[in-house]
């Protein structure tokens, strides 16, 4: 089953500073129908002004994935790591027992554009930690390349869930197959152009497809398109 979630079907917040679109409920949006998708309980897409950001907050038996499309996203936590992300780097924070961080975009004239994910872990009760991995953003053409995973790797971030988060960059009229195990899901998300998937399916831009029961995917992009697999139980 392919369930295609359209960009404008998001709940949108605009705060001046902040815009925000959540796919799952999240902070003032709250659906009791779409509290999440396996472990993934938060995907939200967030534009941050200039100097603006999130002021230092808690999470708890959490682990959080940060990609950034644009701009600089300003990290600093109580673990003491205290980094910027940027376009080809993938963040990953476990709060497990509890953390304290602040998100701020430290540009006096760039937006920062970045999409956050939640995930439920594995096991709770992990020490609180942080990693950054930047990757090769040459590897996203025309195949899928994974960037966070349970084992990690020199450019894979290691997550405390059994999933696997791939991005890519498909060339108009190019096809990527991806196998599946009928028991999992898999989570589609468009950042940029235009996909049909088992040529059933059309997703553009910011679209997302919930995806079981499916164990043979053919991605086509009908036009050039940066997009985002997600592997999940």
């Amino acid at each position: 089953m392919i369930d295609v979630r359209k960009a404008g079907s998001r709940y949108s917040a605009d705060h001046g500073w902040l815009k925000s679109n959540f796919s799952f409920s999240f902070a003032d949006y709250y659906d009791p129908d779409n509290m999440g998708f396996g472990p993934l309980r938060v995907f939200n897409d967030d534009t941050v002004a200039p100097q603006m950001g999130f002021g230092s907050h808690p999470h708890r038996e959490m682990e959080i994935v940060s990609i950034v499309l644009q701009g600089q996203l300003g990290h600093q936590d109580s673990t003491g790591r205290q980094e910027v992300v940027q376009p080809g780097e993938v963040q990953r924070m476990s709060a497990g027992t509890g953390i304290i961080h602040s998100e701020m975009n430290p540009s006096a004239t760039e937006e920062v554009k970045f999409l956050q994910l939640w995930f439920e872990p594995a096991q709770y009760g992990l020490v609180p930690s942080y990693e950054q991995k930047a990757y090769d953003p040459a590897k996203l053409r025309n195949q899928l390349l994974p960037v966070v995973s349970p084992v990690g790797g020199e450019e894979i971030a290691k997550i405390h869930q059994d999933l696997t988060l791939y991005l890519s960059r498909l060339d108009a009229g190019e096809t990527i197959h991806f196998q599946q195990s009928e028991k999992r899901r898999t989570y589609l998300f468009v950042m940029e152009g235009e996909l049909s998937v088992n040529s059933e399916a059309t997703l553009e831009t910011r679209d997302a497809a919930r995806i079981t029961s499916t164990t043979s995917l053919a991605i086509t992009a009908s036009s050039s398109a940066y997009f985002m697999l997600i592997d999940l139980p």
